[in-house]
């Protein structure tokens, strides 16, 4: 099964992917909001709300307001391994903020304030049901299923110091989407993340190889803090980002830059110039003024 979150211009609803059209899962504003109902699954299988043309409507954020983004860095062997580092014993792990994030086709601000902005496609983790401290097979279980993010990245601010968390947190910079696939619509073992940069391939990669699982994270981050549903684990990006290109290579204004992944979809966001519009209307969602 796949959800996604429909923007119908002023309000925002819940939906179930059926072929070519979406249909309304009736009081659930979003897929989020949809997950916090223990028996999600069966609500949305049985829907029967109002149908949408998958093209006839702007697609939106799965869940506006996820208590814990979590997020690792150094996911992939292939890449940790062609930089000459050891493989990690442990993941390096940072974290998001609900502000930080944005839907699967709104464009990304190039901030004044940095002009080293770069990709990074990540599959994510979308929990389903809570989970604390829990092994492997039980942190499976708690798994809803799986979305794309592309980690925009502000470099020269998450370089300012050894952590990397003020390079990462910008408001509406993380786009996540389009659907949540469940897990038994998405194999792991075959599926391969992809991100372009004005259609020129930089990332290609398989997702299998993934040094820590998606179960071994959840089980790994619900040993220090419960994981609730609709939370979000962005789990890595392969090599092919701009910051190691010789020379560096990062998003400009114009530029547009896609996250696909098998079997889930793509993300596509236009990158724009940051102009005082932008910025009032930033203001406006987020202080709510």
């Amino acid at each position: 099964m796949k959800l996604i979150t429909l923007d119908l211009g002023g309000t925002t609803v819940a939906a179930r992917v059926d072929g070519d059209s979406y249909v309304e899962i009736t009081g659930h504003r979003d897929v989020g909001s949809l997950l916090a109902h223990e028996e999600w699954r069966s609500i949305a299988a049985a829907a029967d709300g109002a149908r949408h043309a998958a093209g006839g409507v702007r697609r939106a954020m799965l869940g506006a307001s996820p208590s814990k983004i979590m997020c690792v860095g150094l996911n992939y062997r292939g890449h940790i391994e062609e930089m000459g580092r050891e493989l990690p014993e442990y993941p390096t792990v940072f974290a998001k903020f609900p502000d930080t994030l944005c839907g699967p086709d709104d464009p990304v601000i190039a901030v004044k304030d940095d002009p080293a902005l770069d990709w990074e496609g990540e599959l994510v983790v979308v929990i389903g049901k809570t989970v604390y401290r829990e092994g492997e097979a039980a942190a499976a279980a708690a798994i809803a299923g799986y979305t794309i993010a592309n980690d925009i990245s502000m470099r020269s601010w998450q370089y300012r110091s050894q952590e990397w968390l003020q390079g990462k947190i910008w408001a509406r910079s993380t786009p996540v989407g389009p659907v949540l696939v469940t897990p038994d619509e998405f194999d792991t073992s075959t599926a391969v993340l992809r991100t372009t940069v004005n259609g020129e391939v930089m990332q290609s990669h398989a997702v299998a190889d993934l040094l820590f699982s998606p179960a071994r994270l959840v089980s790994y981050l619900s040993t220090m803090v419960p994981l609730r549903p609709g939370d979000l684990i962005l789990t890595g990006t392969p090599g092919g980002v701009g910051r190691a290109m010789t020379p560096p290579r990062y998003l400009t204004a114009g530029d547009t830059v896609e996250v696909s992944i098998d079997g889930i979809g793509s993300l596509r966001n236009e990158v724009v110039a940051e102009s005082p519009q932008h910025v009032a209307d930033l203001r406006r969602v987020l202080l709510r003024v």
